[in-house]
This record gives C-alpha cells, sequence and structure tokens, in this order.
C-alpha cells in the first residue's frame, strides 16, 4: 500500500455506499469526508498538496481514448488508453502531469469501473478480428491505489474472458495484492517503469524501489502472470552504460524471460510548459540542467546521437538476456526506429508483434 493519505475526501452525493468509499473509510478513518453535487470546483493550490485533495466520482464521457504516443511523425504502437482515475500518489520530477493537470487540481477516482467495461465490452464485441492492447496508467498508477479502487476485482476476470485484448497495468508500485487474489491470465499484464537506481532513488520520490519493483514482478510470474518493463524514461545520467546495465543484470537474475510480455525504451522528454512548471516547483534540477534539443513533435529530447547510442545498447544488453522478448521505442519518429532496428515498421506491425503468441 502506497504510504499517500488524503488530507479531505470529496464525494460525489449518490455514492456515499460505494465500495471505494467503504475503502477510503476504513483506511483513512480520520480524514474528514465532503460530500458534493457536481460539478466540484476545488482551489487550485501546491501540486503536490492538492494530490492529497481525494475525488471520488464518476466518470462522465468516453473512458476509452487513444495513446498520445499516436502524434503525427512518430510511430506509434495502437496502444489505447482507459482513463479510471486522474492523478497520481506519487510525484516524479519530470510527470508530465504536473503541466496536464495543473488546472485541474485534486486526485480524482472514478467509481464507476462497470461503465468503462461496458464500453470496452461494446468496442472488443464490435470488432472480433482487431486485437486491441488497452493499458490504464496514462493519468494515475494502474496498482498504487488498488487497496482503495479495488479496480483489479473486476478488470482481471473481465479481461481473462475477452480473446481479442489484453490489459497491461501499469505501475511503480508493489501493490500485487489484488491480483495475487485470482487467477492469473495471459490477457493481463502487470508492467514497470524501472529506470538506473539512482534516477528512481532523485526523481521517483515515494515510489518502490528498483528492488522492490523486480521482487513484485518475480511474485506475480510465480503466480502465472506475464509481466512487462518499460525503461522510460531513459536518462543520460553520467556513467549511464553501468548504471543501467545493473537493472538489466537485476532483471536477468530475477525474472523468468519466457514470461515477459514486452519490454519498451523511451528517453526523457519535455515540454516547454512542463519545463516551466518543473522549475517553478524545483523539480529535476539535474534533468534541466541536460543539453535537450527540440523536436518535432513540440517535446525536449537529448540529441539525437546519444539517444541512438543508449537505445542500441540497452537493446544489445535485452537480445542477449533473451532475443525473442518483444522489444520497441516508444514516442520516435521514423528516422529514430530505422537506425535503431534497421526498419520502420508500420503501427500495426508494431502492435501486431507484441500482441503475438505468447510463448
Amino acid at each position: 500500500m502506497s504510504s499517500w493519505q488524503p488530507n479531505a475526501v470529496f464525494v460525489e452525493r449518490g455514492l456515499e455506499n460505494s465500495r471505494i468509499v467503504s475503502n477510503v473509510r476504513t483506511y483513512y478513518p480520520n480524514a474528514p469526508v465532503h460530500v458534493f453535487e457536481p460539478p466540484l470546483l476545488l482551489q487550485s493550490q501546491d501540486f503536490a498538496a492538492a494530490k492529497r485533495e481525494l475525488v471520488i466520482q464518476r466518470h462522465r464521457g468516453s473512458f476509452l481514448h487513444h495513446c498520445p504516443a499516436g502524434t503525427p511523425g512518430l510511430v506509434c504502437c495502437n496502444y489505447l488508453v482507459v482513463h479510471l482515475g486522474a492523478n497520481c500518489p506519487f510525484d516524479c520530477s519530470y510527470c508530465f502531469l504536473q503541466e496536464y493537470l495543473a488546472s485541474s487540481p485534486g486526485l480524482r477516482l472514478f467509481a464507476n469501473v462497470e461503465d468503462a467495461l461496458s464500453e470496452i465490452d461494446t468496442i472488443l464485441r464490435r470488432h472480433p478480428q482487431r486485437r486491441f492492447r488497452i493499458g490504464t496508467g496514462e493519468l494515475i498508477d494502474s496498482l498504487a491505489l488498488d487497496h482503495l479502487t479495488e479496480h483489479t476485482r473486476l478488470l482481471v476476470p473481465f479481461f481473462a474472458s475477452r480473446a481479442n485484448a489484453v490489459l497491461e497495468l501499469k505501475t511503480k508500485s508493489v501493490a500485487i495484492d489484488g491480483l495475487l487474489a485470482q487467477p492469473a491470465s495471459d490477457h493481463v499484464v502487470p508492467a514497470w517503469s524501472i529506470n538506473a537506481a539512482s534516477v528512481i532513488e532523485q526523481e521517483e520520490p515515494g515510489t518502490a524501489t528498483l528492488t522492490e519493483r523486480i521482487w513484485a514482478a518475480q511474485r506475480l510470474q510465480r503466480a502465472g502472470y506475464r509481466v512487462a518493463f518499460h525503461f522510460d524514461p531513459l536518462v543520460a545520467v553520467e556513467a549511464w552504460e553501468r548504471a543501467y546495465r545493473d537493472v538489466i543484470d537485476a532483471l536477468s537474475a530475477a525474472i523468468d524471460p519466457q514470461r515477459v510480455a514486452w519490454i519498451s525504451l523511451g528517453h526523457l522528454r519535455l515540454s516547454l510548459g512542463l519545463k516551466r512548471v518543473m522549475r517553478e516547483r524545483g523539480r529535476g534540477e539535474r534533468l534541466l540542467a541536460a543539453e535537450l534539443v527540440p523536436n518535432s513533435d513540440g517535446k525536449e529530447r537529448v540529441w539525437r546521437g546519444l539517444r541512438l547510442r543508449m537505445y542500441r545498447t540497452m537493446l544489445q544488453w535485452l537480445e542477449s538476456w533473451d532475443a525473442k522478448i518483444p522489444r520497441y521505442i516508444c514516442m520516435e519518429p521514423a528516422g529514430v526506429w530505422e537506425r535503431t532496428f534497421g526498419e520502420v515498421p508500420s503501427d500495426q506491425e508494431v502492435a501486431a508483434r507484441l500482441m503475438g503468441p505468447t510463448r
């Protein structure tokens, strides 16, 4: 369970007796609870403080969206995201939510997950020949607050019974009890964002350590799950070769590569707005001091030569571990793909490789 705790809880009228509110009262009995009629207008405040204003509400509108990696000019893996909340109990220095949710304070959990599953079910039934890869971790950590939401209690059996979809649950936590309580399915893939130990320690406060993340993945593998890993964002720290080699060595010592669904690589990317917010908050000084170059999508990254070198080196190490693990790079143009993999696959080809048959 995350060390995060709410300072106050705001509950949409009609949800007072919901399971999620009952869990909040159990885990945080001293947090004041306020019932509201939508819309709820919270006062803008410091981003970190706003994370401790917990809002439990119904989501109105569509739950399922295309991943923003589908920006024109970038090779995409046709990933879909389903929003079951907004904001995160963690506060990583480079997190885009600092900019994206700057005008929407509070940490919001959506209580009507059944409506999300109904929407997904309709799409899956409408396109039975298409295979969907769906994730919940764009706007909120997929597992860190599962002790409150119990989303895995509904998500795992739902996706286990759908032949044409895989659900990815991306996290920086070790909140795996909800997954361990259910039969594992190859259609549900817990995934960890991982990084060099020094990056986790300095830039990802409150998250699980590298060792803890690998331990959680190992435990879920033993329970029958496939797992996945995302080296994103790669950061050109001093002696990065040794720092990231240590991560891959730790993975290879603990994780069965035949039960790894995929591994992605992606470099640190910062918009001008995100850089401004980071400076205002005094976050990520080491990251902001790096020499970053503007790219066509409006975000800055380290210069292409260094990105390519890091990608190629990491991919070589991963191939030495197990060449059969599906690998891809995220949020990069065709030219980087070609000079990294020697090819430029279509979006459909990338998606098909990641959704390939399990081993």
